[in-house]
């Protein structure tokens, strides 16, 4: 009991220790991950492959019985077969990376809320939470560039192949940790390829005046003129001869460009060379819808060639793989299979599938993790959960301690702080 009358000294203590209470009582729930023991890896590259659309999960990673989309029975499009971990199994048009499962984990169990929304989806699977208020929230890739930066000063630290959007953008962070975006495997970013008629001493020159004039100019605190000057260095480094060598694909075995596949496969081998040269992370879209018409968003007739889709991803993924680990880069390499959403198990009335994120698979290989074919379980339709959840913060937070990156640390949008992972938790197991 308080003494009637407390002394100064007193009287501050219990102000101190009620303002403690009420701190303690009003704290979100992700400082209680900040407290729990780290797990930590030692990744030093993502490559993240982006499968926009919607990878149906019972169709591909996460097979179930055979439907039958003629007579309205809900079940898988195609055949499972076993892979090389005992219980997991896959579709059978994924033969090429089930010979490797030992070193894939399909995570079947991650979800989130939304359905219907594309953008919405897409825009959470990249910054790993729902849009919320006025925050500008940055990608996955923006953060591990900033966390991490590149591992080369003649290299970006974020490279993406594929759909240019502010969902890959950096937001708060500032554009310095934005993405150099590729529009052709073969050539290159476009502006950075000096002209032919610009030699290299002529490049020199003009670095030369440039520092000379820069000299001249008061220095400035603006932010945005920092990250400005920040672009205009990195892309003079870029435009060197050693960084635009990632583009000469045809340098490569023809055997191994044939094994990775078509222009998807082709994006993966460039991701490879872009690790060799220091990129720390590079997303790969597979956006290429002309091969049946709808990409994976399969509503409809869109589903007829969806083997079509996972041919060119069994191809790719299982090349990309081995070859990472025959140059002994695997265990220093995550790649991350990520898509906005699955597909449930009924068929729609054109034979296709609709939209479902109350459980849908990503993938991760290599990484150095503790690969065990698969992680978490649905029900006998892959509609819903039965053990071992994972939202989208936990995921995050995997690749977050794969990289060796404190997941429950918070970043800051001015003086707000924000919790890296939103409060997320990495999948344990997978850690040695």
């Amino acid at each position: 009991m308080f003494p009637s009358h407390p002394s100064a000294i007193d009287r501050r203590q219990f102000l101190a220790a009620g303002a403690t209470a009420a701190g303690l009582a009003a704290a979100p729930t992700w400082t209680t991950a900040a407290e729990s023991p780290r797990v930590q890896g030692q990744v030093e590259h993502v490559i993240s492959i982006w499968l926009g659309g919607g990878m149906s999960q019972i169709d591909t990673f996460d097979p179930k019985a055979k439907g039958n989309p003629a007579k309205q029975k809900a079940g898988s499009y195609y055949e499972a077969i076993l892979t090389a971990v005992d219980g997991v199994s896959v579709c059978e048009h994924l033969p090429k990376v089930a010979g490797i499962m030992d070193r894939v984990t399909a995570v079947r169990t991650v979800n989130h809320s939304v359905i219907d929304e594309h953008a919405a989806a897409t825009n959470w699977m990249h910054v790993g939470r729902p849009v919320s208020g006025t925050v500008v929230y940055p990608s996955l890739g923006s953060i591990i560039s900033h966390e991490r930066g590149a591992l080369s000063e003649s290299a970006p630290a974020y490279v993406l192949i594929g759909y240019p959007n502010s969902s890959r953008g950096p937001g708060f962070l500032g554009a310095q940790h934005s993405y150099l975006y590729l529009t052709e495997t073969g050539r290159g970013p476009a502006g950075l390829s000096r002209h032919l008629t610009v030699t290299a001493e002529r490049q020199k020159r003009r670095d030369q005046l440039l520092t000379q004039v820069r000299r001249e100019q008061p220095k400035t605190s603006d932010k945005f003129l920092q990250d400005y000057d920040a672009a205009a260095a990195l892309s003079l480094r870029l435009s060197g001869p050693d960084f635009m060598r990632s583009f000469q694909l045809d340098s490569e075995p023809a055997a191994l460009r044939e094994s990775y596949g078509g222009e998807f496969g082709q994006r993966c081998l460039l991701s490879r060379r872009l690790v060799e040269r220091g990129v720390r992370f590079i997303e790969v879209s597979h956006n290429l819808n002309f091969l049946n018409g709808a990409g994976w968003d399969v509503h409809n007739r869109g589903i007829l060639d969806q083997h079509k889709l996972i041919h060119e991803l069994d191809a790719a993924l299982s090349t990309l793989i081995l070859d990472l680990e025959q140059r002994k880069l695997l265990e220093k390499t995550l790649i991350v299979v990520t898509t906005e959403f699955g597909r449930p198990p009924q068929f729609d009335g054109g034979g296709g599938r609709g939209h479902q994120g109350s459980t849908f698979t990503c993938v991760l290989a290599g990484g150095g993790l503790k690969h065990q074919g698969a992680y978490g379980q649905t029900d006998d339709l892959a509609q819903n959960i039965a053990s071992d959840p994972v939202s989208v913060p936990d995921f995050f937070a995997t690749i977050h301690a794969a990289m060796g990156i404190d997941y429950a640390k918070s970043l800051y949008d001015g003086d707000r702080p924000v919790p890296i992972t939103d409060g997320g938790q990495p999948i344990a197991s997978l850690f040695g």
